[in-house]
């Protein structure tokens, strides 16, 4: 039984604005609950106001460059293009701009409800961080839904057309990692180096200056530009699954070219659904018998179950069995890697096993043994989640090719396994949301003295939002390079297209269909460049890390020596001295890793080529996604050395102080430099689409 394809996207579209819907429910009824009393008030205040100071900033930077780019687009590509980088930016700095304003809204509700009990609070947080997830889901999937119903005929002709949505939400995105992650870092350094290590006061201690820019960059870090990840890969493999599904429909499956280009986004609304009846989960009753981390578990699980079932249901009404076999099992393995993904970085980061407990033993010895055992955990921890993404990229591709004989229905299948795991963005975000709440709710109790025994619940609730942030991170780099995997494909499927309408093109290859060959010098020059990019761009942003920090030290140092009675808590810290410092100096940053990541591919693709700029593309994702899985897991897991040493009771010890100096290495790597790699992939995936047409026709082929 088929079911017509306006019906699909009736359930897109739908399913987005019932998750915008969602959203705005919980922002409503966040709106009840008390943020506590006056000095909770004036700590949550100072820092809402300097996250969306920061954001304001950065958007007014990002602005010009945007408007430059999309006139660029306008007049050397098409204007549906440029509508829709303007569009994916939009939405993009939409998404991340009200959930980081709930995050920072909620903490003090958070910490003030604590006393109520456990339940209560990681019911609130969750419920602040929903915003964030369903926020994100919500927007990718309407602004999808938007561009195809408006542009489908148009798009059907010429496919790369919407890839200019998808380089809109990468461009913010990477300024986003870039800005956000240099802020978050130089912040926290500034105040575990002097705060912790130098003056022997705890984390979020009010004395330190510092105190305030470390929980703004908590929320601009792990909100807003975790947020604006997540959105441009659920833009980016929707972009890619839909122009394979365009290609594979000028096949023998051309009587199901609508419901293919379609089904992606009905993939993307089961997900809303089934996590929207997942996050129910999450309440105080629950939350006070089950341990925090296996009610947000459940939370998953159900969600990841019903998106299953509803995905599954709706392909065997939308497609012939065999198609719908093999779609079905690309469902089920992007579900499960996500779980995977994310049990493997819980092992490699989490302080109950092993690896963490390695680097504390190291640490015993020496800092260079810390730096050493972190080091090492995050080079294993490689491994186990390549396997994982190629075992699920295999099980796809051979189902797929199993039950209809098309080697392109299996790439299509492989982006619809990338599909199904963005589809659970509104349950994932909203976990990740949930830690910088817990976070910051920590530091304001901390912050207003609300007592030991509010701290220690909300201590719990922060131990289980980093193991959550931690994870995260894992599932969004298995999805930017998945996702800039299917991209790939379909970059390499429209240059054979469009090669064939630029008779010089042809000339050159003396063929009429361009080759991806290794035995073709450019694709290795494109390997070499393309490996060698993360690299580079990972260079500028910890080096912008250190520059930034060195000038919070000395700010702090500052304070604490001319500041009389600061450090026996008779006089107050100067926190916008500080909050200032990061923010000019975080944005001073964002050019070169901007221009690195715009330029190379435009550059290398009309030197030498598509051919060369396809090498590029396929190195980068090769090289990148495994330095990225190196420096997120090596960072969490020096994060934890130092959290499992603290929860012994050994504070201020020079154990503590040598896993300290580990975290504060581990901090650009994990928060600034490893994830900002997923918006860089990816922008060089799209920006590659956008401009694919011009560089094959004035390219100098050699």
């Amino acid at each position: 039984m088929n079911i017509p394809s306006y019906t699909i996207y009736d359930l897109a579209w739908l399913g987005a604005l019932i998750a915008l819907i969602y959203a705005l429910y919980q922002i409503l009824s966040l709106r009840k609950y008390s943020q506590g009393n006056e000095k909770m008030r004036e700590i949550a205040n100072a820092v809402r106001i300097g996250a969306e100071a920061f954001l304001k900033r950065e958007y007014s930077v990002i602005l010009p460059a945007g408007i430059v780019l999309t006139i660029a687009i306008l007049l050397s590509v098409n204007p549906i293009a440029a509508l829709g980088f303007a569009v994916g930016g939009v939405f993009s700095a939409l998404a991340g701009y009200i959930g980081m304003g709930i995050t920072v809204r909620t903490s003090a509700r958070v910490a003030n409800i604590a006393s109520k009990g456990i339940g209560y609070a990681l019911s609130l947080a969750f419920k602040g961080g929903s915003v964030m997830g369903f926020s994100v889901a919500g927007f990718a999937l309407m602004g999808l839904s938007l561009f195809l119903f408006i542009f489908k005929d148009l798009i059907i002709k010429d496919p790369a057309l919407i890839a200019g949505l998808g380089f809109g939400a990468s461009l913010i995105a990477l300024f986003m990692r870039v800005g956000g992650g240099i802020y978050t870092k130089a912040a926290d350094l500034g105040a575990d180096l002097v705060g912790k290590v130098e003056a022997g006061i705890p984390e979020d201690d009010p004395r330190n200056p510092a105190v305030i820019a470390d929980n703004v960059g908590d929320n601009i870090g792990d909100a807003a530009g975790m947020g604006s990840d997540i959105y441009e890969s659920y833009i980016v493999i929707g972009i890619a699954a839909i122009i394979l599904g365009v290609l594979l429909g000028t096949t023998e499956f051309k009587d199901y070219i609508e419901p293919l280009i379609f089904y992606p986004l009905m993939i993307g609304a089961a997900g809303i659904f089934g996590s929207i009846i997942g996050s129910l989960i999450v309440n105080p009753r629950l939350g006070n018998k089950l341990e925090p981390m296996k009610v947000l578990d459940l939370a998953f699980i159900v969600s990841a179950v019903l998106t299953i079932v509803i995905g599954s249901y709706l392909s065997i009404l939308i497609f012939p069995i065999n198609i719908a076999i093999g779609l079905i099992v690309a469902l089920i393995s992007g579900v499960i890697i996500v779980v995977a993904i994310e049990k493997i970085v819980d092992y490699f980061t989490s302080y109950n096993y092993k690896p963490t407990k390695f680097i504390v033993e190291s640490s015993k010895i020496s800092p260079a043994h810390n730096f050493l055992a972190g080091y090492t955990v995050g080079l294993q921890s490689a491994a186990p989640a390549a396997i994982i993404i190629v075992a699920t990229i295999i099980i796809s591709y051979l189902t797929g090719y199993y039950f209809t004989n098309s080697s392109l229905f299996a790439v299509y299948a492989t982006a619809i396994l990338t599909m199904a795991m963005l589809s659970l963005t509104g349950i994932v975000m909203s976990v990740d949301s949930y830690g910088p709440i817990t976070d910051n709710a920590a530091g304001n109790a901390e912050m207003s003295n609300l007592g030991e025994n509010i701290r220690k619940i909300l201590d719990k609730l922060d131990s289980v939002g980093n193991t959550v942030k931690a994870t995260t991170k894992g599932f969004a780099i298995a999805s930017a390079a998945l996702s800039a995997l299917a991209l790939f494909q379909a970059f390499q499927m429209e240059v054979i297209n469009k090669a064939k309408e630029i008779p010089r093109f042809l000339m050159v290859y003396g063929s009429s269909s361009p080759q991806f060959s290794l035995s073709d010098p450019k694709i290795i020059v494109g390997l070499l460049i393309g490996s060698l990019l993360p690299f580079i761009f990972s260079s500028f942003l910890i080096k912008a890390v250190g520059r930034t920090s060195m000038k919070v030290v000395e700010e702090v140092r500052r304070q604490f020596k001319e500041i009389p009675g600061l450090l026996e808590g008779k006089s107050k810290p100067d926190y916008a001295k500080c909050v200032d410092i990061v923010t000019k100096e975080s944005l001073k940053e964002l050019a070169i890793p901007g221009l690195i990541a715009v330029v190379t591919p435009l550059l290398l693709g009309f030197i030498l080529g598509p051919i060369a700029l396809g090498g590029l593309l396929i190195g980068s994702v090769a090289s990148g996604v495994f330095l990225a899985l190196l420096m997120a897991n090596a960072g969490a897991a020096w994060d934890n050395a130092k959290k499992l040493v603290e929860l012994s009771g050994m504070k201020r010890s020079e154990l503590h102080k040598v896993t300290v100096y580990g975290d504060t290495v581990g901090d650009p790597w994990k928060d600034t430099a490893g994830p900002s790699l997923n918006s860089l992939i990816k922008v060089l995936n799209t920006i590659s689409i956008v401009f694919l047409s011009l560089i094959i026709a004035y390219a100098i082929i050699i």
